[in-house]
């Protein structure tokens, strides 16, 4: 028994099992006779006794598409702190290439949306897959130019 702090910490010693009748825990080792529970490396998970287990008591949800495209989505005041911080040249076209180069996007995503959060004060050129309509204007009113890919 050791004292720390005005606590009594008490650890009790391993039970031994399989040491003999008179640990108590002798022979079977408080596992029973036969059965699968009695062997070693069986477990019974999720087993409810027969009654139907809580999974397939719950309704399946949800869907995972395998044709879906990973989008990255950026907004104007993160470009405007890209083109604060010299990430990204304002002179030239900005596309998910450039994006992907400079470590702004990850190399996973196939295509890029702007979003209007925030706001820009310089102009640019962006070449974009998709683009929400605030943030067209807000980009085309400081006079720069937004493209959208594959756009008739």
């Amino acid at each position: 028994m050791k004292i720390l702090n005005n606590t009594v910490k008490i650890t009790t010693p391993k039970k031994r099992v399989g040491r003999g009748i008179g640990s108590g825990k002798g022979k079977t080792s408080g596992r029973g006779v036969k059965g699968q529970k009695s062997r070693s490396g069986v477990a019974i998970k999720s087993f409810e006794g027969g009654q139907m287990p809580l999974y397939r008591r719950l309704p399946k949800r949800g869907f995972n598409s395998i044709n879906k495209k990973k989008i990255a989505k950026i907004n104007l005041d993160q470009l405007q702190t890209f083109l604060d911080n010299k990430r990204i040249n304002p002179e030239n076209l900005i596309n998910l290439e450039i994006l992907k180069q400079n470590k702004i996007i990850n190399k996973t995503y196939l295509k890029f949306k702007i979003l209007a959060n925030g706001n820009l004060t310089t102009k640019i050129n962006i070449e974009a897959d998709f683009s929400s309509i605030a943030a067209k204007e807000k980009i085309e009113k400081l006079g720069g130019a937004l493209k959208i890919k594959n756009q008739k």
